[in-house]
């Protein structure tokens, strides 16, 4: 096993990728892609296992703040289902609450209002669900 964990941030637009590594626990951005009404150019995603063949992926699974699911939250399960269906990966789903916003603040630190352009924030978003993920499971 690689420890290698790619995470993606779902949405009906764009989806975030993230990569990661368990044995520091890190993550970077790696690209955003586009979706149509929540359905992704699959070929990308294929690509992007096929590249960094993970051992495990990751899908910010999105809650409202008391922990109740909301419309988005289907979709996302439904996103992850296709995910192992297709590739058969591993895909664990894991609270993403408040990932949107940290990954915000922490672009515009950086970046200013120019760094907040929709796939910098959702694939940084991705990043901040994978790093949750390292903090909760090691």
């Amino acid at each position: 096993m690689s420890g290698t964990l790619l995470a993606f941030d779902f949405g009906t637009k764009s989806i975030g990728v993230a990569i990661g590594q368990r044995v520091t626990a890190t993550a970077r951005p790696l690209t955003a892609i586009k979706a149509q009404n929540g359905n992704p150019d699959w070929t990308l995603i294929e690509k992007l296992l096929k590249e960094w063949q993970p051992d495990d992926v990751i899908v910010g699974l999105p809650l409202n703040m008391d922990g109740t699911e909301q419309p988005l939250t289907a979709r996302a399960r439904t996103f992850a289902n296709r995910l192992h269906g297709r590739f058969g990966i591993k895909v664990t789903l894991h609270d993403e609450r408040l990932s949107t916003v940290e990954a915000r603040a922490g672009l515009f630190e950086r970046g200013g209002f120019r760094a907040l352009n929709k796939g910098s924030v959702d694939s940084a978003s991705a990043v901040v669900i994978l790093e949750s993920y390292f903090e909760q499971h090691g």
